[in-house]
């Protein structure tokens, strides 16, 4: 079987360049072992992890400039994990996480690539029991409310993770599963907001998605 084909990039954000290895587009595969076929990855899923989607851009610009101070910070279905190496770059406590067998390798080279520190990383699913990942004052993700059923499983992830007092930021391209989403973190006790992205020229198409903010307070 032929190799993967990658192809590399740069991501502006200000005075900051971000360089990733990607695969070269949506078509590349590679499950000779069939780690991701047990995992219920199919063939034609298998390669989206490896894309620099445009929701991950907007997060990743979305999070250039947040005030993160000393929140601990858990980034969801990473994939590439472009926001996770633009907040390892402003030496923000960063974890990533991802069901991609792949995606772990993909990201250690690209904080190579960039000359980082090493960024936690733990392969789960949003339904696994026990992660051992900890509490997180903050929770971001991208493009990741794709199926209906998502808005449990993902509510119900973060809820495991979530300190008492947690912020939660997604950016969703306008799927249509949020609604369902933001009515069961209403219920767990999150102030919902959402507000399409002000600036989005390093984007290549106008974005019809929403910047999604969720903020508990109260302990």
């Amino acid at each position: 079987m032929a190799l993967l084909r990658v192809r590399y990039q740069t991501h502006e954000f200000g005075d900051l360049d971000i360089h990733v290895r990607t695969l070269r587009d949506n078509q590349e595969f590679d499950d000779i072992d069939g780690e991701a076929e047990k995992l219920g990855i199919s063939s034609a899923t298998w390669p989206l992890f490896g894309i620099v989607w445009p929701s991950s851009q907007v997060l990743s610009h979305h999070m250039a400039d947040y005030k993160i101070g000393n929140k601990r910070i858990l980034e969801v279905g990473c994939g590439i994990g472009l926001a996770s190496l633009v907040l390892n770059h402003r030496h923000a406590d960063i974890t990533a996480t991802d069901y991609h067998p792949e995606s772990e390798n993909f990201l250690k080279q690209n904080v190579d690539l960039n000359h980082g520190r090493a960024i936690p990383f733990v392969r789960t699913g949003w339904a696994d029991a026990q992660t051992n990942l900890g509490l997180f004052d903050l929770i971001i993700g991208s493009d990741l409310l794709y199926e209906q059923e998502h808005a449990d499983l993902l509510s119900q992830f973060i809820e495991q993770h979530a300190k008492p007092i947690c912020d939660v930021v997604l950016v969703d391209p306008g799927r249509g599963n949020h609604a369902k989403f933001s009515k069961r973190m209403v219920t767990l006790g999150y102030e919902h907001t959402q507000h399409k992205p002000i600036h989005t020229e390093f984007l290549l198409a106008p974005f019809g998605g929403q910047i999604l903010s969720y903020s508990r307070t109260n302990s």
